[in-house]
């Protein structure tokens, strides 16, 4: 198993992602590291599921992965969030980079 960011574990056949979601913003990006979450700002409002959604297929997006293989697993209707993927283990480490936010992005 590769040396995976903080933010990221796996368990049990899933790379599951420690999200800290940020509703409402201008645009859906990645914005950094919170604490030991990765923080994602949402283009979407904290309504009727819509950021959890717009969550999800951003994440399914980056990764070019089928929405199908991605689920919240914690966090229905809070900002603290994970998101479990499923995938072999081998692909942690490239999933994980492809979401990493850029080096100069520090913890807000």
């Amino acid at each position: 198993m590769p040396d995976l960011p903080v933010w990221v574990r796996w368990q049990s056949g899933a790379l599951l992602l420690a999200i800290h979601a940020q509703p409402g913003a201008r645009r859906t990006q990645v914005v950094g590291i919170y604490g030991q979450r990765l923080k994602i700002a949402l283009h979407a409002p904290p309504v009727d599921g819509k950021a959890n959604e717009e969550l999800l297929r951003f994440i399914a997006e980056t990764l070019a992965l089928r929405r199908n293989m991605l689920r919240l697993t914690a966090g229905l209707a809070s900002r603290e969030k994970t998101v479990a993927i499923e995938c072999e283990e081998i692909a942690a480490g490239p999933l994980s980079a492809l979401l990493a936010p850029a080096a100069s992005a520090q913890a807000r």
